[in-house]
């Protein structure tokens, strides 16, 4: 029998619990043994419980005990989170996770030190939550040279947007709401300034490119400007306003990462992804793009990628998970400055002050002094100069790129 241990017990962590016993039968048929999860770590009271019995405060106990070989860290954060993490991998256990956070800022550490210790350190549910597509770059496209990744890496960002798009809410009543259903934390920020997202597309780029990618480092805008206003002009656009999360690899290998709202035409697959949903599109050289839809987080949605990942430790006791990247010292990140765009102005001037500075593809007339326009391709920074020129005489109220 197979002895696991539960490091949080929030919505994560009971929900790992919850797939194990609701599951249970599946899961011994598969691995061919049972799995008892034989500790639950958590400083809350949770006795009342029916396994009230396997929790303990103190994580040592996990830590020294020889028969526990696989452990679930879903507290989040990077203190206790990281510690307790490291010193597992260091006793011989292998470590599964659903904290984003974590793997982002010390992934490659925390994999050296599984490599050393013969043990597994994975993370399938750091990004997309139920989705797969870690395992599916590890696996299923291991023979591609990734181009381009490309996604709704955020549920709560896409619901707020998607009731903006469809019922006229605004961007502050929009997340209300989200709060409300539960889609977003008390304090938002990780979410609406991007955060979230830029430290999954960080993560998937550690893993297309094999060198670390720093979510500090990383371009990030998030959704707090958006106006109902740049909703309605997009859809005469023929478009749609999404959060994405974007990596494209270059010809030198080295790689433009960032996370910024887009206006994307509505025939992209991209642009009928509503609510809490993600997707994740992957253009592999050999496969073309591909793309992994679901739900992007979610109580059991995301335990039950967590605990499909210590089944899959259970089964590599013996051969490890061959999961490594760099610590950043390719700096393979390359700046926005040169990256080319179309772009989406809303302006607020005169039309012709405009039309002087911008390469203009399409124009509106002016309502109530504002213009909007599409640019042909503009490199980022002559976008910047471009709106410091625009500013001079009037006002640039957005400016987004299209994809």
């Amino acid at each position: 029998m197979v002895k696991a241990a539960i490091m949080g017990h929030g919505t994560v962590g009971s929900g790992v619990y919850e797939v194990f016993e609701m599951n249970a039968e599946k899961i011994a048929r598969v691995l061919g043994e049972p799995v008892e999860v034989k500790y639950v770590l958590d400083l809350r009271d949770f006795s009342a419980l029916p396994y009230g019995n396997k929790f303990v405060t103190d994580f040592s106990v996990i830590e020294n005990d020889p028969e526990i070989s696989v452990v679930a860290e879903v507290m989040g954060g990077v203190g206790a989170a990281y510690e307790f993490t490291k010193r597992c991998l260091q006793a011989g256990k292998s470590v599964c996770t659903s904290n984003k956070e974590l793997v982002a800022t010390r992934g490659e550490e925390l994999l050296q030190i599984a490599q050393a210790h013969g043990v597994n350190y994975m993370f399938e549910a750091s990004v997309g939550g139920g989705i797969p597509i870690i395992r599916p770059m590890l696996q299923c496209l291991a023979a591609n040279e990734f181009d381009e990744i490309c996604g709704i890496l955020n549920g709560t960002t896409n619901y707020i947007l998607t009731q903006m798009i469809h019922n006229g809410v605004t961007f502050e009543d929009a997340l209300k709401q989200a709060q409300l259903n539960g889609y977003a934390e008390k304090d938002p920020t990780a979410d609406i300034e991007g955060h979230d997202a830029c430290r999954k597309i960080c993560i998937l780029s550690d893993l297309a490119f094999g060198d670390k990618f720093d979510p500090d480092a990383v371009s990030c805008e998030g959704i707090t400007k958006i106006t109902l206003e740049d909703v309605a002009n997009a859809d005469k656009l023929g478009c749609v306003i999404k959060l994405l999360g974007r990596s494209v690899r270059c010809e030198d290998g080295t790689a433009y990462a960032y996370v910024a709202p887009h206006l994307i035409h509505k025939e992209s697959p991209l642009a009928a992804v509503e609510d809490v949903f993600n997707a994740i599109m992957i253009n592999g050289n050999a496969t073309g793009e591909v793309m992994f839809y679901g739900k992007g987080a979610g109580k059991l949605a995301t335990a039950s990628a967590v605990v499909a990942d210590m089944m899959d430790c259970v089964e590599h006791r013996d051969h490890r998970r061959r999961i490594m990247w760099g610590d950043g010292s390719r700096c393979l990140l390359r700046p926005l400055d040169t990256l080319q765009s179309a772009w989406y102005v809303r302006f607020k001037g005169s039309q012709k002050d405009l039309e002087a500075v911008l390469p203009v593809e399409s124009v509106t007339e002016p309502v109530d002094g504002v213009v909007v326009v599409k640019t042909s391709k503009l490199a980022t920074a002559d976008m910047q100069k471009k709106i410091q020129q625009l500013n001079a005489c009037g006002k640039v109220c957005a400016a987004m790129r299209m994809l």
